[in-house]
């Protein structure tokens, strides 16, 4: 063998070493990556952050042409400030009441949770919903959605309507703010027929 295949042959064995080395190189670098990556993931998963402001004992009201038409009650509010979607959450629970013309109370609804889009200006009242109207007429539901600008309550929820003399139970329903008008869809009901009637003429 000659000098000049000897020194071809040892670049290209150097050339060899030097593609294993890369090669063993890259792949440690990639799962170094990967491993760190990974870590990102379950770090950012433990403690994701997101801005929120913490009030106690909040009283907002809703007023119209200087006048108070209702008052949102709750114990504790958080305000998840958000970008896109900013909004409120109400987890100790929460009372809407409303106010007819001559600021006498018209309803009041009450519920375990809520939660308040501030862009859609709606409410989702959730878990053990009671409204009451001025009548004493009391609507019950899972869930209760209150639209600010309608001015409406509706669900898409089982609902119960109790009266003094019946019940009625639906699919889903909507009212006004002071439960006044409603409609209720697929409505049965049971009524109380009083027992003590005479026959006689």
């Amino acid at each position: 063998m000659t000098s000049g295949s000897r020194n071809i042959n040892l670049i290209k064995a150097r050339r060899c070493i030097f593609f294993i080395s890369w090669c063993i190189g890259l792949a440690f670098l990639l799962s170094a990556c990967e491993n760190d990556l990974k870590d990102v993931e379950r770090i950012s998963s433990r403690n994701v952050s997101i801005p929120v402001d913490k009030s106690y004992g909040v009283e907002i009201l809703y007023s119209d042409s200087a006048k108070v038409k209702g008052k949102l009650i709750t114990p504790e509010l958080y305000h998840y400030n958000l970008p896109s979607k900013p909004y409120y959450e109400m987890p100790k629970g929460v009372t809407v009441i409303f106010f007819d013309s001559n600021q006498k109370e018209d309803s009041r609804v009450t519920a375990d949770y809520a939660i308040r889009r501030e862009n859609e200006k709606v409410v989702e009242l959730r878990k053990n919903v009671v409204a009451v109207n001025k009548d004493g007429k009391t609507f019950k539901s899972d869930e209760l959605i209150w639209d600010e600008n309608k001015r409406r309550f509706y669900s898409n929820k089982l609902v119960s309507i109790i009266t003094q003399s019946q019940t009625i139970y639906g699919t889903s329903f909507w009212a006004n703010e002071g439960f006044s008008y409603y409609e209720i869809q697929q409505s049965t009901g049971n009524f109380d027929v009083p027992g003590n009637q005479s026959t006689n003429p």
